[in-house]
């Protein structure tokens, strides 16, 4: 098998792959094509059946594992694969851990550091908070482990939302030693807790796409109410504490037009926020870079950065 991120344009490929995506669609002369997206733990390609009715091509469905065997051409400068025969493959024939993209960071080795912060945090309240998910909560500290962090974007890959909360975090306590007028234990409980939601928003690998709850709620608005849910069963929780926090997890994203039901209006939500951002950009550029291998020249327009790209001359 050859792994998506080393195909190359001219080459003709034959391994089992994950089809993320499938959908039926007509050419602008009314031919009929399907439309394919297939999926390793190094990334995904485009993918066309040009002749769906011709011998080789079998029925196969999305999240199938399918056996493929096509020619890599390019399209607007990206990769894309002409599908010349597919099947449906069988239980045995592949191994899913190779088709889920990973985090390149140990998952356990990331979550004992995330502990490490919990632990640290001095106000009693905020940390039996804590405590009560990641560290007695079982069902839930399974989900977090090997949830993603997006659909797509960043940090879209098993582990990611646990990357890119520890990441978050690492900055927020950065913040919190540069400007004393943050509330440390305020900051990093609000960090951990930022995008929990994203456990009810975003279904497991390998789907990865949103539920029912993610479309009509999205993660911030459940995040808040699953710390509210959890504050709710701690009697004597204050008041103004939690809806501090609460404050701080649905401003995160720091503008309306963002997603954000509420602007920050607390100095912890303010850096929560450019914590949240400053990670979720530098990730998205490392993964384009990642993707575009070797390439020197500029890689186009990226709407997260709002920018063309390319990688530095040095």
């Amino acid at each position: 098998m050859k792994f998506i991120e080393s195909m190359r344009e001219g080459e003709r490929i034959a391994g089992i792959y994950l089809c993320k995506f499938c959908q039926p669609s007509l050419t602008k002369n009314g031919k009929p094509y399907i439309n394919v997206i297939l999926q390793d733990k190094t990334g995904t390609i485009d993918a066309k059946i040009w002749d769906p009715n011709s011998q080789g091509i079998e029925e196969f469905e999305a999240l199938d594992y399918i056996d493929v065997m096509g020619d890599v051409t390019s399209f607007q400068g990206m990769p894309q694969l002409n599908m010349k025969r597919v099947r449906k493959a069988r239980e045995g024939e592949y191994q899913p851990g190779d088709y889920l993209p990973m985090s390149g960071k140990d998952i356990e080795e990331m979550y004992q550091e995330l502990k490490g912060y919990i632990a640290g945090i001095q106000n009693e309240w905020l940390r039996r908070l804590l405590e009560s998910y990641f560290v007695q909560d079982t069902a839930f500290i399974q989900r977090f482990k090997f949830q993603s962090a997006a659909k797509s974007v960043h940090h879209g890959f098993v582990g990611g939302l646990l990357e890119h909360t520890l990441s978050v975090t690492k900055l927020c306590d950065y913040f919190a030693g540069a400007y004393p007028i943050l509330n440390r234990d305020l900051l990093l409980t609000a960090a951990i807790f930022h995008d929990i939601g994203k456990t009810e928003e975003l279904s497991a690998f390998p789907e990865n796409d949103y539920t029912d709850a993610g479309q009509l709620l999205g993660h911030i608005m459940i995040g808040a109410e699953m710390v509210g849910a959890r504050i709710r069963e701690m009697p004597g929780f204050p008041v103004k504490l939690g809806n501090e926090l609460k404050h701080c997890i649905l401003a995160h994203h720091g503008e309306l037009e963002f997603g954000s039901p509420k602007k920050p209006a607390l100095a912890e939500a303010l850096a929560l926020n450019f914590a949240d951002n400053a990670d979720a950009r530098m990730e998205t550029m490392t993964e384009l870079l990642r993707a575009a291998g070797e390439k020197k020249e500029w890689l186009g327009y990226n709407r997260l950065l709002d920018s063309n790209i390319r990688r530095t001359s040095i």
